[in-house]
């Protein structure tokens, strides 16, 4: 009898999937610190050297045929949007969000409208049977083409696979995955990186669409191994509160489209519900004749939207004012208000200052630094400015107001949700068309000082 393989214990790296004898601070694959782990594994025996390898064969690209119907709807138009158009053949898709932000439940959901064409299993590695018979129930999801797979083995999950051939396969969640001959506990990184190969060689060989659903850790990234996120076609995260209802969609990979689009949904008692306008819904219940608040536009992929950002500027009761920012960098709030100070003459060395972006919404674009600081002067001067007015344009460190990208689409959207009054950098007027003045009166600043007398001025 042959004696059984040793085992031993490997550190591996939570990040990069480093492995080492030896435990480190920093990793020396990755450069990141306290990421290593321990793990016990078996050695595994070498391949045989005389084992017959299969005869490879290239194909031609152009004698390969890619047209529309190498992508299924899913029935959201926020998800297709996501996702580049709708979910491509043969493509692993990783989801990844908060506990409770609704990723089983969209998943869940696009089971009804897919199910009238084609197979789906449904693979659970948390939930009996009859837990998802009541969640299908509550969503209103009768398709009698979902099977229902609780199981947790990789390997017989993939053999499954092969042998059913389902149009679409959906693993929640990886992390409860385990592959029997690595010898870690399930969730750890060497198991989620071998369990995710598995699944990926199945899909990849069958053209079968996958969803892999993911947890994520308390820094917000997906748990497991970093290379988990390049193995996969595309990487969608959930953002949102769990105390709010509204849900946004983003795509941080994407091999079969843009990473700039998101989709907006709203949790209700039956589900995720698409938010076909997201600016009516950031911009509803806006307060009427309240300093402090300002519109702003931003392009979310092809997609403008408007976002109301609110600014509270009060006396501080502290030696140092306090600068607050909720949905804007705080760092690009210090250097606004350092530029209003030195270019426009607002003091506010002692107040403190607080900045709030409405829904939960993440404004990184420069676009929005003159909607933030028109924001931050109506609360100094405790002056409000007109409801159906807006102001977008990047603010450099001079004081001048920079022209911005797609402005002609944003300053349409602006007149199509009824606002009359719209202040943009100077450069960017001259591209507009002059028919587009006779919807909405439109004001060219080259000056930070001007900006808010244009704003507030009848």
């Amino acid at each position: 009898m042959p004696p059984k393989p040793k085992s031993k214990n490997l550190y591996v790296c939570a990040m990069c999937g480093y492995e080492s004898a030896k435990w480190y601070g920093c990793c020396p694959g990755c450069g990141e610190w306290n990421c290593m782990n321990e793990e016990l594994r078996a050695s595994q025996p070498a391949a045989s050297g005389g084992a017959a390898r299969m005869q490879l064969q290239a194909r031609s690209l152009s004698g390969i045929e890619a047209d529309a119907s190498t992508r299924y709807h899913t029935g959201l138009a926020e998800l297709d949007r996501v996702l580049g158009g709708g979910l491509v053949k043969g493509s692993v898709v990783l989801l990844g969000g908060d506990p409770g932000i609704g990723k089983s439940t969209i998943l869940l959901q696009i089971c009804e409208h897919l199910g009238k064409n084609i197979q789906i299993l449904y693979v659970s590695g948390e939930e009996s049977p009859h837990q998802l018979k009541l969640r299908a129930g509550r969503l209103g999801v009768a398709t009698e083409r979902l099977s229902v797979l609780c199981e947790t083995d990789a390997q017989g999950i993939c053999d499954y696979i092969r042998e059913a051939k389902p149009g679409l396969v959906i693993i929640d969640s990886i992390q409860t995955m385990n592959h029997a001959e690595v010898g870690s506990s399930p969730g750890s990184v060497t198991q989620v990186r071998e369990s995710t190969n598995l699944l990926l060689r199945a899909a990849k060989q069958l053209d079968i669409p996958m969803f892999l659903v993911g947890h994520v850790n308390k820094d917000g990234n997906i748990a497991g191994p970093k290379v988990l996120e390049h193995i996969v076609d595309a990487v969608l995260y959930f953002e949102g509160e769990r105390h709010l209802s509204y849900r946004i969609l983003r795509a941080v990979k994407n091999r079969y489209g843009s990473t700039n689009e998101i989709g907006v949904f709203e949790m209700l008692d039956r589900g995720l519900r698409e938010v076909e306008n997201p600016s009516l819904m950031l911009i509803g219940g806006r307060p009427i004749g309240v300093s402090g608040s300002c519109v702003a536009c931003v392009m979310e992929g092809s997609r403008p939207i408007l976002a109301e950002v609110q600014g509270l500027v009060t006396p501080t009761g502290f030696g140092n004012p306090r600068r607050m920012a909720n949905g804007v960098d705080q760092n690009r709030l210090a250097m606004l208000i350092a530029v209003l100070e030195k270019r426009a003459g607002y003091f506010f060395g002692n107040m403190d200052s607080y900045i709030n972006v409405i829904g939960g919404l993440k404004l990184d674009e420069p676009s929005t630094d003159l909607s933030v600081s028109m924001a931050l002067v109506s609360g100094l001067k405790d002056v409000p400015l007109p409801e159906a007015a807006l102001a977008f344009g990047e603010v450099g460190l001079g004081g001048e107001i920079r022209a911005v990208g797609h402005c002609e689409q944003r300053v349409r959207e602006a007149a199509r949700l009824g606002f009359q009054r719209c202040v943009i950098p100077q450069q960017n007027v001259k591209g507009l068309p002059k028919a587009l003045g006779q919807e909405i009166e439109i004001h060219g600043v080259s000056r930070i000082r001007d900006a808010f007398a244009a704003l507030v001025e009848r």
